[in-house]
C-alpha cells in the first residue's frame, strides 16, 4: 500500500455499501433484517459480504446469541466509533450538496 492516507482509509471502507452500513449502525445495535430493511436497494449477499468484511477490520463487532432460530446482531465497534467523526463530516457536506443540487 502506498502512503496515501485517503487510499488506506478507502481500502477499509470504500465502495457503495460500506459507510452507508456503518451510518445505519450509528443510531445503536441492528439485527441483520433491520439493516436490510434499511438500506433497501442492498442485496443480502452483498449485505453479508460486506459485514463480513466490516468484522474482519475490526469496525463491527458480530454477536450471536445462542437460541432457536440464531439472533445475530452488529454493532460498531470501539475502533468503528472512530470512524464517526468521518461519517459526521460527509453527512454535512451531502446536505450542502444535496441544498447546492436542488
Amino acid at each position: 500500500m502506498s502512503g496515501c492516507p485517503v487510499e488506506a482509509t478507502l481500502s477499509v471502507v470504500g465502495g457503495k455499501w460500506k459507510v452507508i452500513i456503518l451510518w445505519r449502525l450509528v443510531g445503536g445495535t441492528k439485527r441483520f433484517n433491520e439493516l436490510q430493511r434499511s438500506i433497501s436497494a442492498i442485496t443480502r449477499k452483498m449485505l453479508t459480504e460486506q459485514l463480513r468484511e466490516l468484522e474482519k477490520d475490526g469496525l463491527i463487532v458480530r454477536t450471536v446469541y445462542s437460541e432457536v432460530p440464531p439472533k445475530v446482531e452488529y454493532s460498531l465497534s470501539d475502533y468503528g466509533r472512530t470512524f464517526l467523526p468521518v461519517m459526521q463530516a460527509m453527512a454535512q457536506w451531502g446536505l450542502v450538496h444535496q441544498e447546492r443540487e436542488a
